[in-house]
């Protein structure tokens, strides 16, 4: 489940992906929201790739960013 939360988060940015969850509609999820799927114990990858459809997110970018630095590694945070 967090991996998701970062996915969309990473995608998005951190204010219209909490927007998104909230308030976007998912047709291929039963007319439910983002929220109101995961609640209803929809698979987070399910989610996440109706989301994706919807939303035109490019094949690429549906596994997150190959940027990012783990935590505690060099450059990462938490250090």
């Amino acid at each position: 489940m967090s991996h998701f939360w970062t996915l969309l988060e990473d995608e998005f940015g951190p204010t219209y992906a909490g927007s998104l969850a909230r308030d976007h509609v998912l047709g291929a999820l039963g007319n439910r929201t983002v929220l109101q799927a995961l609640t209803d114990g929809e698979p987070p990858r399910a989610v996440w790739d109706a989301l994706c459809e919807d939303m035109g997110v490019p094949e690429e970018r549906r596994l997150g960013r190959s940027t990012r630095v783990a935590r505690g590694a060099p450059g990462g945070q938490g250090r």
